[in-house]
């Protein structure tokens, strides 16, 4: 599957269960290091997709974009995603070069942090439940008074 030109920005910690979603990655490794694999093109989300992840929750092992929400989500300050800020900034960087991501030209990440979000990507795990303090931290959403 292609991500057709107009596509909006996409989000690379969407839920799946969001209005065009898409996997862009598989979950591997052990629980307390998991990584994603990145595929090579990314595939829509179907119910059959997301049934093959049973007995577990697709999202332990499938990672998934979506249209960002912006203003919808409560990681967006109005001009910028704080999730991706915080993850460029506050996570180790976890592979030394880019990955190989088919959704890196849309990706909201991308576009905000560049590299410095790429190279910790791969530790993103959308429903993790062991994860590290630090990992914890990072994925509170802010409050913006």
């Amino acid at each position: 599957m292609e991500i057709p030109a107009d596509k909006t920005t996409l989000c690379p910690s969407a839920r799946p269960e969001l209005a065009d979603s898409i996997v862009f990655g598989l979950v591997s490794g052990k629980v307390t290091q998991a990584r994603v694999t990145y595929l090579k093109q990314p595939l829509p989300v179907t119910d059959e997709l997301l049934a093959k992840a049973s007995p577990v929750t697709p999202t332990e092992i499938f990672r998934t974009a979506a249209p960002c929400a912006s203003k919808g989500c409560q990681h967006f300050d109005g001009k910028d995603c704080r999730l991706a800020t915080r993850v460029a900034e506050k996570l180790p960087a976890v592979v030394e070069e880019l990955p190989p991501c088919s959704i890196r030209r849309d990706c909201r990440w991308w576009q905000q942090a560049g590299k410095a979000a790429c190279l910790r990507c791969p530790q993103i795990i959308t429903d993790n439940y062991n994860p590290s303090q630090l990992m914890h931290e990072v994925a509170l959403p802010e409050v913006v008074s």
